[in-house]
């Protein structure tokens, strides 16, 4: 049977998914109902009203058979056009006429014609279509429409008026409600769509980060070993080479052997710190928050200067990449504290925010303007250009003799987003 339920979207056009609301029992019932009406009423008057049964048996076959015609077995692809929908009205609507002259049981059957009135096309014609099955479902037992309105015209003009209003309103509302659902429905799917892309996009970014972070520690590396490692054998052959020319001079083959020696000792500290800065090893068997209270008190052990750590927000384990970050960042700024600030007390946080995560140094050292960062050595581009990788954000405060804060934000991506 063709959608008669789908009454909202001839009535009041909305979204595209207008009749979602509906469809769910709408499909099951809309097949059913003008059948089962039929058959409810039928059955009524054959037990109740002792009429012949063979007139009322003949017109219920043939409203049976206007109903398979009619809607069951038209075309899906004409089930909706306008003059398809008329004619089926029509038919319905003076069938069910003449089955609740015949007996009043039938008006049971006639409110089918209220759902297809709902289908006509545009909506004055649906309006129009609802008021004429409400005059003749209403003044048919009392002799018709013609008479019933010829003896009291205000009272049946009143409750068809009332009726059609009532059935055309409650259109209206679920027909508002329809589209609520679908602008709803559209924009959770929107949310969703876009929930989704934002995880892909994440999952790219850290992948960059990585391929970005592992070419920027082989560049370090290298920029290392030639300033240090390279650096540091050439001095070393250079005073090899002077104690082997100043053999015949004990003390002079004793000064340079001594300065290869020394050389040697200070190539060897700066290969295992170069070693131990590819990876974050604080990180390698504890969490960030354990990382970092075991990062700043080591720190405040060798410096003698104070640090205050607190973490806020709920701990979470977070993809490795942002973790090794935050923790890359507080090493620096802590760094940069004890090489230039000259302070008594550090205040470190760590604070996970929803979907973001945050840390925090700030000290009560002399402090520099914010302007000269870039070029006294404070190591801040480095730190900017990590948390840019991440599409975070890098925030620096700072005034002569009013100390600085530094603060890192970087996006919360769970470890379940590891690539």
């Amino acid at each position: 049977m063709t959608s008669w339920i789908r009454w909202q979207d001839s009535l009041w056009p909305s979204a595209d998914d207008g009749g979602s609301l509906w469809r769910p029992w709408g499909g099951r019932i809309e097949r059913y109902l003008p059948y089962a009406l039929l058959a409810l009423s039928t059955v009524l008057s054959l037990v109740l009203s002792g009429h012949d049964p063979l007139p009322t048996l003949g017109l219920a076959g043939i409203a049976a058979g206007w109903l398979l015609l009619g809607f069951t077995l038209i075309p899906e692809r004409w089930e909706d056009h306008p003059a398809v929908v008329a004619v089926s009205f029509a038919g319905l609507v003076t069938i069910a006429a003449v089955l609740e002259a015949h007996d009043t049981i039938f008006l049971i059957f006639m409110i089918t014609g209220f759902f297809d009135a709902m289908r006509l096309r545009p909506a004055p014609l649906a309006l129009a279509g609802i008021f004429v099955v409400s005059a003749l479902i209403n003044t048919i037992p009392n002799g018709g429409p013609l008479r019933a309105f010829a003896d009291q015209p205000a009272l049946w003009a009143v409750v068809t008026l009332v009726q059609t209003a009532a059935v055309g309103g409650g259109g209206l509302v679920s027909a508002a409600m329809a589209r609520q659902h679908a602008e709803r429905k559209r924009v959770l799917d929107e949310l969703a769509a876009a929930q989704e892309e934002n995880a892909v996009l994440q999952r790219q970014l850290l992948s960059q980060a990585h391929e970005t972070g592992v070419l920027d520690e082989r560049q370090r590396l290298s920029q290392e070993i030639h300033d240090t490692l390279a650096q540091g054998f050439t001095g070393i052959i250079t005073q090899l080479e002077a104690a082997a020319e100043a053999k015949g001079d004990p003390a002079e083959w004793q000064r340079h052997v001594g300065s290869a020696m020394a050389l040697a000792r200070e190539n060897l500290t700066a290969a295992r710190r170069s070693v131990r800065a590819l990876g974050p090893q604080p990180l390698a068997a504890a969490t960030l928050p354990d990382a970092l209270g075991e990062v700043s008190r080591r720190w405040s052990d060798r410096t003698g200067v104070e640090v205050r750590f607190t973490t806020t927000g709920t701990t979470r384990a977070l993809h490795p990449e942002i973790e090794a970050t935050l923790l890359r960042i507080t090493q620096e700024a802590l760094a940069n504290v004890e090489k230039h600030a000259a302070a008594t007390i550090v205040g470190l946080t760590l604070s996970y925010m929803g979907d973001q995560v945050t840390v925090d140094v700030r000290d009560d050292g002399k402090g520099f303007e914010p302007d000269t960062a870039g070029d006294g050595g404070f190591g801040i581009p480095g730190m900017k250009a990590r948390v840019a990788r991440l599409a975070g954000t890098l925030h620096l405060e700072s005034e002569p003799g009013a100390g600085t804060a530094v603060s890192a934000d970087l996006p919360a991506i769970a470890l379940e987003a590891r690539v």
